[in-house]
């Protein structure tokens, strides 16, 4: 830019692309390669797909006494979380870093997949150390990062073909994680069973029905309804219609599943009270689900209880227009073929979504 034939003429120039507090440490530190990892870190929310790793960043940035842009780069793993547990150099990270991403309630990833990354990164060090790979190696490394998983987060079908036959955790963890998915209540465990919350603002929900009326019916088939998003969101739950004979529990299984490759992409087994009112009824998943924008998913509800009311005048595409900054979030809805329970766009369960943009 400054130098040769092409040099620029102009007496200021704007870098608009550059965070400041990368562009600082840039000014403040040393010369030498490790500059350009610092100053990537400003640039994560412009180009992710182009710059590969960046967990490594925060140990450097504490390295040039720059807590200002460790955060940074914290904050920019919590919104790339997918990319940097899977890039080349998280397994080249040290111990305090890898406990520093761990201990974060903002990660945006599945505690199964977090898992897995942990894993790659034990083996690595293993290696490091001169270790057998063995699975007591493993969790020796780990030390206190092997804490920070939050087993249960997973369903228990995540835990029992991973971590359960991993060999790291010992016999007692593992029996008690599975009593803590299978009975109630559910007994205390030694890990975090608080959900990671990848998200920012302010909780949202719409409601595709325009008007109630009863009475609908459960014979153990799922109502089913699918639905696109205009713009990545995280869905935290469902608001579902309860009963019309008064006050009453319900048990319910709810997932999101990816309608094009059938995967499950979150589930709950949980249960609600309702008042008998035509209100709708919280039901949470474990942990928020991730919908990327123009894609399309199945919203499921399997219930188990009396007739309820239900939804009608159905809407096919409901806007969510956020009070403070404008932003709007759209869903389309969709018929879901099959087994729905008779759940429509014009009529049936599942009324509300509740996400966070």
């Amino acid at each position: 830019m400054f130098n040769g034939g092409m040099a620029t003429t102009s007496t200021e120039i704007e870098l608009p692309d550059v965070e400041p507090a990368a562009f600082l440490a840039l000014l403040k530190a040393p010369e030498g390669p490790t500059i350009a990892c610092d100053v990537r870190g400003g640039l994560w929310g412009v180009c992710p797909e182009t710059l590969g790793d960046l967990t490594g960043l925060p140990l450097q940035a504490r390295l040039f006494d720059e807590p200002q842009l460790a955060s940074l780069c914290l904050e920019n793993i919590d919104k790339n979380t997918a990319d940097a547990i899977t890039a080349e150099g998280f397994t080249d990270i040290d111990l305090d870093t890898l406990v520093a991403v761990l201990e974060r309630d903002t990660l945006g990833i599945r505690e199964v997949r977090l898992f897995n990354a942990v894993v790659r990164w034990a083996e690595a060090e293993c290696q490091r150390q001169q270790l057998q790979a063995t699975p007591d190696n493993k969790r020796a490394v780990l030390g206190q990062a092997l804490a920070l998983i939050r087993f249960p987060l997973m369903t228990i079908e995540e835990f029992a073909a991973g971590p359960a036959q991993s060999g790291i955790l010992v016999d007692r963890e593992v029996v008690s994680l599975f009593l803590h998915f299978t009975v109630n209540p559910k007994p205390r465990v030694e890990f975090i069973d608080r959900p990671r919350c990848c998200l920012r603002g302010k909780e949202c929900s719409i409601n595709r029905f325009q008007q109630v009326e009863s009475r609908w019916g459960y014979s153990g088939t799922s109502d089913r309804i699918r639905f696109s998003v205009n713009k990545r969101i995280f869905v935290v739950g469902f608001g579902l219609y309860g009963s019309i004979h008064g006050p009453t529990d319900y048990q319910v299984n709810i997932q999101i599943i990816h309608t094009d490759s059938n995967t499950v992409l979150g589930q709950n087994d949980t249960g609600f009270s309702c008042d008998g009112s035509a209100s709708t009824f919280r039901v949470m998943f474990k942990e928020p689900v991730e919908m990327l924008p123009n894609v399309n998913y199945t919203a499921c509800a399997t219930l188990k209880g009396p007739d309820s009311h239900y939804g009608t005048k159905g809407l096919r595409k409901v806007t969510h227009e956020s009070p403070t900054t404008g932003a709007k979030t759209c869903f389309t809805f969709c018929y879901a073929a099959g087994n729905n329970n008779g759940t429509s766009v014009e009529d049936g369960q599942i009324p509300e979504v509740i996400f966070y943009t």
